[in-house]
């Protein structure tokens, strides 16, 4: 979430496509549950699943160690719907959120909600509550039908947002033959004929 905060104004494009899509590649689906009506003014809790094998899979860390996968999670509401303030928050939510801490996008959309890096162990259910707006205060948000988009996503992305790869990627060789030396990201490969050749991953 961190990177999309810093590289995109409106996480969601006019496709419909979720920022986080542009780094995270691969395409695994998410189950998100809430209520179909809601009073004025009230809390409701949005329940997002991230179904993983949390405890098989592991993803590779900045130093390369394999750790922990992460999940994260994106929640974007029509305009005045809004992360539920702490202090309106029933004991009962505050123990299903497990000290989940959700924040806005940003100053200018408070609508759209972001949680995470965060243990996929823990959180593979997160518990999200929002507050309704009340349309007696609120014109712009009469009674009826709203929108609401969600993602979510596992482990690190593939692409960093400069382009290049991170180092959750396959690398190949440029040729067959025997790994030498590996110093740092080069990786050097003794080919048959004698010649060396360089690998550089994550160049």
């Amino acid at each position: 979430p961190i990177f999309a905060q810093q590289n995109y104004k409106d996480p969601r494009e006019a496709t419909g496509k979720l920022a986080c899509a542009n780094c995270h590649l691969a395409s695994k689906q998410i189950d998100v549950r809430l209520p179909h009506e809601v009073l004025p003014d009230t809390i409701f809790k949005t329940y997002i699943d991230i179904p993983c094998k949390y405890e098989k899979r592991k993803q590779p860390l900045a130093s390369g160690e394999k750790g922990a996968l992460n999940v994260g999670a994106i929640a974007v509401m029509p305009e005045g719907w809004k992360l539920a303030p702490k202090d309106r928050l029933p004991k009962p939510i505050k123990k299903e959120m497990k000290g989940l801490a959700w924040a806005p996008y940003s100053k200018e959309h408070p609508e759209i909600v972001v949680a995470g890096p965060v243990p996929g162990s823990k959180y593979s259910r997160m518990t999200l509550p929002v507050l309704v707006p009340d349309p007696s205060k609120d014109p712009n948000n009469p009674f009826g039908k709203y929108s609401f988009f969600y993602g979510g996503n596992r482990g690190r992305g593939q692409v960093y947002p400069e382009g290049n790869n991170s180092n959750n990627n396959q690398y190949f060789a440029k040729g067959a033959g025997t790994v030498t030396a590996i110093e740092g990201l080069k990786v050097t490969i003794q080919k048959a004929d004698g010649s060396s050749s360089v690998v550089e991953c994550g160049a």
